[in-house]
């Protein structure tokens, strides 16, 4: 979100996913969807049956990588050098889209700089990407009619995520491939309403709609309508709370729907800052690694119990009906109101769709959308009046930052934030599987699932296995500098040498006691993606 915000004025997917059949070129990058996103992907493999032609960025042989017109098989953490390198062949070739450029961005020059320290030689050097691949996948790109880029965690992944989402926009930019049907930037979210809690104001900056909490006229509005003074100062990211919690100086914490217990990295940091904090409440519907260390558990309700909204990841607002009473006999909202007015602060709602009513009076993107208007199908923000039908492509005319011109921003590879040595000369990527979900609290309890998938895999190339006299069912250590986990191997042509790959769906095998401290300084997102390990086998 921040990285999409500073070059184009949004945090959001600027088109909708029916209008992906019509693509002409799909650049997936940093997204595996046909098991992180499984639905999406019924939408991209629309796409391909049409013909479209189909470019993958990513260091393991996914699905769609196997079917790629060209795969650029980049090393963990070197995405801004790759996307440099195809702005480079872009620029070199004349492919820009010169009309574009001139009338809706601004430094264009800085880029242009930039791109250039980026020749084929250095960005095959760094990135590991062949030269071929990267003017082929650089022509595909910038000669398609409808071109979409679709990323996930595998870009925001990382220490320079933010960065990351920025040299996207550049690529996007470079060829004018924004701003209509068909032809934009799709950014997969981690989970269903990633997007519409974000939207509505757990930033640490900002009060709902996006809207800083350093601006003076915003806090005043809030004031007025909730009756409470503002602090201008900009809170914790929740990586930063549990900082604190560990120093003493965050006295308690209120964890609802989150498991950082297993899905935070650094498990270890994350588990002593959990024994620190004075006063500990989680809410969920099941029991997890974090209720463990919970003073008290208050039980959630799960979407079948409860009215309200998600808005997914094209922006569209969508209603959510309950088909059972919430077990417990209340919903976390009206929790959450109780608990409020228990500690002097009176919230009283008789209905979700009074909160939503609130929210369309104080969010302006949110502000012609009520429960009356999505009853029958979801409506796509911004939609700022009743009369309004909703957008469902953003940036046709004008992209919503100062002066309505797009940023070009230059950016220097980093690389991941651990680097491998000689002790630990592999590259852990974690991410996720089709059959399990997260931290698989519920999906690990359906016996189905786990009769398919039972147990945690680390996923290991042919000639790493040959090298390390691994195979298949054998059972390996993998450690890093903070700890090890025992688990079993799978030899496989989707690893390339020097990368394993394992989940965090099991709480038997937590991999994220592997994973590293390193983060996005601008917001504080974990670097999953890349962290140095050693693997003996056992």
């Amino acid at each position: 979100m921040a990285g999409l915000a500073t070059s184009l004025g949004a945090g959001a997917a600027t088109n909708s996913l029916s209008q992906m059949p019509d693509v002409d070129t799909l650049f997936l990058f940093g997204s595996n969807p046909t098991e992180g996103h499984p639905i999406v992907s019924l939408w991209l493999k629309k796409a391909l049956r049409k013909g479209a032609k189909l470019i993958v960025g990513d260091p393991r042989k996914t699905w769609m990588a196997e079917r790629s017109d060209v795969w650029l098989n980049l090393k963990p953490g070197s995405n801004i050098a790759m996307l440099n390198g195809l702005i480079n062949v872009i620029l070199q070739n004349g492919w820009e889209n010169k009309e574009f450029i001139a009338k809706r961005t601004e430094s264009f020059e800085d880029i242009k700089a930039k791109a250039a320290e980026y020749d084929l030689a250095r960005t095959e050097q760094v990135t590991g990407v062949s030269q071929d691949r990267i003017i082929e996948a650089a022509r595909l790109y910038s000669h398609a009619d409808k071109a979409m880029i679709v990323y996930g965690l595998g870009v925001t992944e990382h220490q320079t995520g933010t960065e990351n989402a920025m040299a996207i926009a550049n690529l996007a930019l470079v060829c004018g491939h924004i701003g209509r049907p068909s032809t934009g930037i799709m950014a997969l979210r981690g989970q269903n309403n990633v997007q519409g809690a974000s939207d509505l104001g757990p930033l640490p900056a900002t009060l709902p709609g996006y809207q800083p909490v350093s601006n003076p006229e915003v806090r005043e509005k809030f004031e007025k309508a909730w009756n409470v003074k503002i602090s201008p100062k900009a809170g914790l990211k929740s990586v930063e709370m549990l900082d604190e919690c560990k120093r003493g100086n965050f006295k308690a914490i209120y964890i609802l729907g989150e498991d950082p217990a297993q899905t935070d990295p650094d498990l270890n940091h994350v588990r002593a800052a959990l024994e620190s904090v004075e006063f500990l409440v989680v809410q969920d519907i099941f029991h997890t690694e974090t209720t463990q260390f919970a003073d008290v558990v208050l039980p959630g309700a799960s979407f079948a119990e409860k009215d309200g909204t998600f808005t997914n990841g094209e922006r569209r607002v969508q209603r959510v009906r309950k088909a059972v009473e919430p077990l417990a006999g209340m919903a976390e909202w009206e929790v959450l109101a109780k608990l409020s007015t228990l500690m002097g602060y009176p919230m009283h709602y008789d209905s979700p769709s009074e909160i939503m009513d609130e929210i369309a009076s104080l969010v302006p993107i949110y502000g012609g959308i009520s429960y009356g208007r999505i009853e029958e199908k979801g409506i796509q923000w911004p939609c700022p009046t009743k009369d309004h039908p909703g957008t469902t492509t953003l940036y046709t005319d004008l992209f919503s930052r100062p002066g309505g011109l797009a940023k070009f921003v230059a950016l220097e590879h980093k690389g991941p934030g651990e680097k491998t040595d000689g002790e630990y000369p592999y590259v852990l990527i974690t991410g996720r599987i089709r059959e399990h979900y997260n931290n698989g609290s519920m999906t690990r309890r359906s016996s189905g699932i786990a009769e398919v998938v039972p147990e945690e895999l680390a996923e290991i190339s042919h000639a790493d296995a040959a090298k390390l006299g691994i195979a298949s069912g054998d059972m390996i250590k993998v450690s890093s500098r903070r700890g090890e986990v025992t688990v079993k191997a799978k030899v496989t042509a989707r690893s390339q040498a020097g990368n394993v790959f394992m989940t965090f769906h099991h709480r038997n095998v937590l991999s994220n006691i592997l994973t590293s401290g390193h983060r996005d300084p601008i917001t504080g997102t974990p670097e999953y993606k890349a962290c140095a390990v050693k693997i003996q086998k056992i």
